[in-house]
């Protein structure tokens, strides 16, 4: 079994009066194989910077290093961080110049440029658009149905978090792609910031 073939997923991104949620379940699926309960598909790109990623698992890898690479290069040449739009831009280029043997993912690129937080999907072959939230893989159609009834920009991170949990329970309730558990990762001009499994499971009991 090789990681490429490993697929199926729902991630989902809010941007929010203080920051970014970004939330994606734990399964990799190889049809109808759960492959992996463990999967990380959230990735910090920077310290402002995060991304999350669905679709063939050694494809995001390879292209999550990439960026990640370039990312440090930025900021040891420039003594600055790359912001959001940046790396969604040089993603989308990458992207597109490969659309012949292309990379098959869909990712979100969240995270703060200055104070403002920013959230860009990207396609297969570079297709790029900037949004307030938005959801991606298998599970999105779900994840969807809760975001458009309950999101808001004006709600802060904390109250944006219970938003998020709802909607990829929602998914993980009806995408055999979806489950195992939570990844959980809050942006603010402050920090950068993973949750652990009894952090996520104290805010699923609080909720």
């Amino acid at each position: 079994m090789e990681s490429k073939n490993l697929k199926g997923t729902t991630t989902i991104g809010l941007t929010c009066s203080d920051g970014i949620v970004l939330v994606a379940d734990r399964r990799a699926s190889w049809g109808t194989f759960v492959a992996s309960k463990r999967a990380e598909k959230i990735f910090k790109l920077n310290n402002q910077v995060g991304a999350s990623v669905a679709g063939s698992v050694g494809d995001a890898e390879s292209l999550i290093r990439l960026i990640q690479a370039e990312a440090a290069l930025f900021e040891m040449n420039n003594k600055k961080t790359m912001s959001p739009k940046a790396i969604a831009t040089l993603l989308s280029n990458i992207l597109q110049g490969s659309k012949y043997f292309p990379y098959m993912v869909q990712l979100l690129i969240a995270g703060m440029n200055v104070d403002r937080p920013q959230l860009y999907t990207l396609d297969p072959v570079g297709g790029l658009t900037q949004e307030d939230y938005a959801s991606s893989g298998s599970g999105s159609p779900m994840a969807y149905g809760v975001l458009e009834q309950e999101y808001s920009s004006e709600k802060t991170v904390q109250e944006s978090i219970a938003v998020a949990i709802k909607a990829i329970n929602s998914a993980m309730s009806r995408d055999t792609a979806t489950g195992n558990g939570i990844n959980l990762v809050t942006i603010t001009k402050d920090e950068f910031r993973s949750y652990d499994e009894s952090e996520i499971k104290n805010l699923i009991e609080e909720k």
